[in-house]
Order: structure tokens, then C-alpha cells, then sequence
């Protein structure tokens, strides 16, 4: 069914002859962005649908990069398997717009409206709680922790046997819509969801392993309700989610835990509620979904499309090949298609397919090593490395000296934006206030200069040396290593990053490293072993509250917390700590709770313990005919709005006898498969 690459060069070579005969102008960048194991032999029997007719039904090819791994929900399913888990399951919660919106709930929680609250409980010792630094700890004597009513340090108390102490407990109760049914015809109720709580509890999901630690109890309050409670101390500002998706107790009620992972019930063929349902797995080359006739918006005429096909596709040139083709009406975001950015701007601009790219929430930074951690012992050696980025002025130059715009223009294609802090531009938190880095050579020469730096001979072209440097021996020249990964954005981005530092009278030395060396754990590794001058890499997270903990000193990978943490830079500044102790103790609900978080972005963008470079862009690619696709910045997968997808069917203008017209309609494949799957793709693209 895919042809070889040999056929993709064709394309590229008659598309170059389309653009000279046309004269087309160059495309712009901003018109092309949308806004915004085998199976088992049969299908598991207490699913009963109806097959649509061949004869008249809509069916729709989406490409992925890789097989999915599996589509049971406990067992980590890679980025290909929640495509298609988007289709299977509905929901619970959607978040679009950095808001979350309930699909298969009610309404979202908010303590607002009241099912949300905080309650006073007594606690004592031995009980599971949450102490002040944000740990799941065992109550005993001498533990700090936030006694019932305290936001902030001021008030912390250390826990004594004879006290008798009260701490603030979060509840959370969720209502399901009424009558929502599995895709057997099950109603679907709270006890579900708790068998799904019970169940991840089992299996040690690792998603979930924060929250599962910080949750004292999840259980039915009636038929359509469930009550979430956290352990004494936990506030957390993203409660709203803390509802486990449903699954099917009376399907798989008779499997452990252990054995659902295995199992083609839960692995192959999940049962869900969403708009479609698992018709055939034909391993290496695709799975085959049919519309699920009791979704629960049926009655809008959704889903649109009765047959989802979702091909395996790993090569990016192979899927192109075969969406310009027909063979694919959707190339999903799994498919890495960073590389082909531009030749994908130029088939849109022809009209041939349709290009989607938008921002997501996680950004690509340059960490600066201010600490080492051989400085942890607190004995300054010969050999210690010159803490040279110890003045914030010396970190606000490199920010001044970035020509970070080049790369958005360039590498990026045009299509991001230059992020003021280690938030997207876009999130509803961002506040304009901010001490803003826009390139300017001259300001950041300046700035190194104020800083100790100095340009001796006047000559940019030769590093800078220091005199009277905060932290810096005399005479220590201004040269950094600069390391990354291997890959191809990486490598681009480096060098327009490194040829501006150098403007400056920064000397720059480039090194890429593997993966597997760039991201060893401490204290070996150069990256968690706080070993490095300037490393570029990317961070993120699916939630819609900003992480400032990334840059707390308690997130500092060292030997006392056996090197893990997010704060690589070893970033440490009292201010900052107790900003984001406060912003992340409030709940989005409460006055303060904008306020709180925008401070700590102010004192982020003061210290700089880390450069935000360009957030990640997530791209697809699709036909002309496909309706309903969207990309959302803060939506977890491209796919999630699948039950509105349809094609574009042509009528043609009537004759005197009419001929009916046929909706489209794409045979299920039967060429040979794809190649292999590649490994799943790391936490980001270009690692």
C-alpha cells in the first residue's frame, strides 16, 4: 500500500516544476496555522454492534507513527495507543483553551459552586499526611506541617504527641452525566470509576503514582457520584481532574490486575463508551474502529465517520507519500514531521493537503549551571568550576545575547512565539510585567560589562575576561560549554544560539551528546550531576498550572535526595521558594490564586535560572476534504474531537435526470504492512 521513498522524491521534484510554472510567492508561515501479543481471534462476545454497510458507509484513514503498545490504560500506552484511546473512550474532562471542559461529567468541579470543599479534620500520630514540604510522610513527633486554616510559613506548626492538632482535607465529589452506557449496552456507574481507582491502585500506574500516593480514599457517594479525598494537607490546584475514567467492572471483574495486562479484553479490544469501538487489530499494519451506535451524543448525529482506520506509518516521507496520495486522510501528530515543515507549508499553499501547527504547553529552555553541585560539600576547591553565572546580570546578558527570534523565524518556521517565561506567551497566567530579553547585543555587552566581564581590546571576536566578577577568579575567560542532544532542531537552533552569544564576547564551545549520555542520572550524569555550563533541553507538563517547583531549591538533584529533581540549574533564591510555596498552596478558585502565580513568573524572568528559548510546536497534516480537525495548545492529543471528523462529499451541479450522490467511501487496506515500529518516541520530539 506505501510506496517506497523512491516515490516521495517523485512528489517532491513535480511539486518543485508546480512551483516555477505557477510562480508562486513564497508561503507564509502564519497563513498555513490553523488557530487555535496477537489479537484475539474474535471479538469479545458481550460486545454486540451492528456493522455499517459497506455500501454506504464513511470510513476515514488516520496514520500514526508507531503501533500502538497496548490500549489497556494501566500499562503505560505510548503516544499512538491514546490516539486511538481518544476514540475509544470520551473524556471524562477535555482541556481546551487552557480550561478544562466535562465531556462524560456533569460539570467540572470548582469550590465555587460547592462540590469542591475544604474540611478541618483531627489527625494524629501515625496517620498518613502531608507534611510542609509537600511529602507523604507518617505523623510523628518533630514533622513540620500546615495545621487546618495556615496558606503559608508563618504559621506552620511542628507536630507534638500531646498537641491535639486539626489539618485541612480536600474533598472532591464528581457526578456523571445520567444514562451513559458502555458500547454493550451497561449502564455506567460510579462504581466504575471506583473499580478504575482500585485498579490503578493495583497495578502502580505510574501516571497516577503522585495523586494515588496524596489520596486517602475515592468512593461512590450514589449511582452517578463519586467523592475524591486528599490526605490531610494536600491542596491541590488542579482537583478538578482527580476523577478516574471509568472501566468496565462487569467485563473485566474477573481478571486481576496483573492479568488485564496481558488480556485481549483490556489490551486489544477495550470496551469503552466513546464513539467508536475496536472492530479489528491486524498487528503491523493497522486497527480497524466502527461506530459505537449508544454514544451518548448519537442523537447529534456523531460520530460523523462510521469506520476508523488507523494505519502504522513510522517513515514521515512514507506518510506524506501516502496522504498526498489518498491513503491517509490524517497524519498524526506521532508522526515526526519537525523536518518536513516547510515542504508541508508549500503543498497547503497549492491546496493539496491542509497544514495544522500550534504551540504546546512544554517549552525548550537553555538551563544555566549556576551551582555545581561540587559545591554541595561547601569546600571550594582548586578544581571546582568558577560559579561564572552566579550574578543575574551575567544570566540576563546571555538572555540578551540569544537571538532567539532567528530560530522562531527560521528553524520554527515562523510559527512560535518567543516565550517571556517558562510559560507559553498564550496561558491565561502570563502576565505582561515581565522583564522582557529581546536580542540586543549592545544591551548584553553591556550588561557583562557592568557585571565584571570586560572586552580588553575592544574586539567581540575574542572572549571576554574577568575582573572583579562576583564568584570569579581574575582573569578567568568568558568560555562556556554549550551541550545539547543530537538532534537535527537541536543542532540548528545551537548554532544560531551560539554565533549570537558570540557577538557578545562569549566563547562557545558546542557538544552533542546521545540521549542516553545527555540524560544519565547523577551523579555521573553531566545533566543531573550538575556538570555544565549551558544545556539546551525541553521541559513540560499536562497540567494547566504552571510549575514553578521546577525551580525550587527543594528540587535540587543532589546526593541527599539521591539525585532527582527538576531544578538542574541548582538555582537557589529564598524569594523564589517562598513565592512559589504560596502560589502552589493556593487553589484556582481563591482571590490570590493569578496573583501568587505571577509572581514567581516575575521573579523567574528577575533571576533567570533558566533561558526559555521556543515552546514545542505540535503539527499534523491532513486532506482537503477532512472537516472538524483542530489543534488546541493545551489539549492532550490532536484526536480530540474525532466524532466530529467527516469529509467533505462534492455535489455536483444538477442535470436534467440528477444521479444520487455516493458518500465517500475508502476500502479497508489490503496492501502489505509498513515497516516496523520504531521504539516509542521519547517525552519530547526532539530528544
Amino acid at each position: 500500500m506505501f510506496r517506497s521513498l523512491s516515490k516521495f522524491s517523485f512528489w517532491i521534484l513535480t511539486f518543485s516544476f508546480i512551483l516555477v510554472a505557477c510562480s508562486l510567492p513564497s508561503s507564509d508561515p502564519s497563513s498555513a496555522v490553523t488557530p487555535t501479543a496477537s489479537p484475539a481471534d474474535i471479538e469479545p462476545a458481550s460486545v454486540k454492534t451492528a456493522t455499517p454497510s459497506s455500501q454506504s458507509a464513511t470510513s476515514l484513514n488516520i496514520c500514526l507513527g508507531h503501533e500502538p503498545n497496548t490500549l489497556y490504560i494501566n500499562d503505560n500506552p505510548n503516544p499512538a495507543a491514546l490516539s486511538v484511546l481518544e476514540a475509544i473512550y470520551d473524556g471524562p474532562l477535555d482541556s481546551r483553551s487552557y480550561d478544562y471542559q466535562p465531556v462524560i461529567l456533569q460539570k467540572v468541579p470548582s469550590l465555587a459552586d460547592g462540590d469542591a470543599l475544604i474540611e478541618s479534620v483531627p489527625v494524629k500520630e501515625g496517620d498518613w499526611v502531608i507534611d510542609a514540604e509537600g511529602n507523604r510522610i507518617e505523623l510523628v513527633q518533630g514533622r513540620r506541617v500546615y495545621p487546618s486554616g495556615c496558606k503559608d510559613s508563618s504559621c506552620i506548626a511542628t507536630y507534638k504527641k500531646d498537641i491535639s492538632l486539626r489539618m485541612d482535607q480536600m474533598v472532591v465529589n464528581f457526578s456523571f452525566l445520567p444514562n451513559l452506557r458502555w458500547a454493550d449496552g451497561t449502564a455506567i456507574t460510579s462504581d466504575d470509576s471506583v473499580y478504575a481507582y482500585n485498579l490503578a491502585l493495583d497495578s502502580k500506574n505510574p501516571v497516577k503514582e503522585y495523586l494515588l500516593e496524596r489520596t486517602s480514599s475515592y468512593e461512590t457517594v450514589d449511582d452517578l457520584t463519586t467523592s475524591w479525598r486528599g490526605l490531610p494537607g494536600y491542596r491541590d490546584n488542579s482537583y478538578m481532574t482527580n476523577f478516574w475514567q471509568p472501566l468496565p467492572y462487569h467485563a473485566w471483574g474477573e481478571f486481576s490486575a496483573s492479568e488485564l495486562v496481558d488480556s485481549d479484553v483490556a489490551a486489544r479490544y477495550p470496551l469503552g463508551w466513546g464513539a467508536y469501538l475496536v472492530d479489528e487489530w491486524l498487528p503491523a499494519e493497522r486497527i480497524t474502529l466502527i461506530k459505537n451506535p449508544l454514544y451518548h451524543r448519537a442523537g447529534e448525529g456523531l460520530p460523523k465517520i462510521d469506520i476508523v482506520n488507523f494505519l502504522f506509518i513510522p517513515d514521515p516521507d512514507i506518510a506524506l507519500t501516502a496522504l498526498l496520495e489518498g491513503e491517509c486522510d490524517l497524519l498524526d501528530s506521532s508522526i515526526p514531521l519537525e523536518n518536513h515543515v516547510a515542504l508541508l507549508q508549500q503543498f497547503d499553499l497549492a491546496g493539496k493537503i491542509k497544514f495544522y501547527a500550534a504551540e504546546k504547553m512544554s517549552l525548550e529552555s537553555l538551563h544555566i549551571g549556576i551551582n555545581p553541585a561540587t559545591y554541595d560539600d561547601g569546600i571550594v576547591s582548586g578544581n571546582d568550576r568558577p560559579r561564572i553565572f552566579s550574578d543575574p546580570r551575567t544570566r540576563q546578558a546571555l538572555a540578551l545575547c540569544l537571538d532567539r527570534q532567528e530560530v522562531a523565524n527560521t528553524v520554527l518556521h515562523g510559527l512560535v512565539t518567543v516565550p517571556d517565561s517558562y510559560i507559553p506567551n498564550a496561558h491565561p497566567l502570563y502576565t505582561p510585567n515581565l522583564d522582557l530579553y529581546a536580542f540586543s547585543p549592545n544591551e548584553g555587552a553591556s550588561l557583562l560589562s557592568a557585571a565584571g566581564w570586560k572586552d580588553l581590546d575592544n574586539d567581540p571576536v575574542t572572549p571576554r575576561t574577568a575582573h572583579n566578577v562576583q564568584n570569579v577568579p581574575a582573569g578567568t575567560v568568558l568560555e562556556i560549554d554549550y551541550i545539547t542532544t543530537t538532534s537535527l532542531q537541536r543542532r540548528q537552533s545551537s548554532e544560531i544560539f551560539a554565533n549570537s552569544l558570540r557577538e557578545c564576547g562569549i566563547s562557545v564551545n558546542l557538544h552533542y551528546l546521545p540521549p542516553t549520555e545527555f540524560y544519565a542520572p547523577g551523579p555521573e550524569g553531566i545533566l543531573f550531576g550538575r556538570d555544565y555550563d549551558l544545556a539546551q533541553f525541553g521541559m513540560g507538563s499536562e497540567s494547566l498550572v504552571p510549575q514553578c517547583n521546577w525551580f525550587n531549591t527543594d528540587s535540587i538533584p543532589n546526593a541527599a535526595n539521591d539525585w532527582f529533581g527538576a531544578n538542574l540549574s541548582g538555582f537557589s533564591n529564598k524569594e523564589y521558594d517562598q513565592a512559589c510555596n504560596k502560589a502552589t498552596f493556593s487553589l484556582s478558585n481563591e482571590a490570590d490564586f493569578e496573583k501568587n502565580y505571577q509572581e514567581t513568573l516575575t521573579l523567574y524572568a528577575a533571576e533567570l535560572p533558566s533561558i526559555p528559548l521556543y515552546p514545542y510546536l505540535r503539527i499534523a497534516a491532513s486532506s482537503v476534504d477532512l472537516l472538524g480537525f483542530s489543534l488546541d495548545p493545551s489539549a492532550k492529543n490532536t484526536l480530540w474531537t474525532i466524532e466530529e471528523f467527516d469529509i467533505f462529499k462534492a455535489v455536483e451541479a444538477p442535470t436534467t435526470n440528477p444521479p444520487a450522490v455516493e458518500e465517500r467511501a475508502t476500502p479497508l487496506p489490503t496492501s502489505p504492512a509498513p515497516p516496523k515500529t520504531p521504539t516509542p518516541e521519547a517525552s519530547y520530539p526532539n530528544s
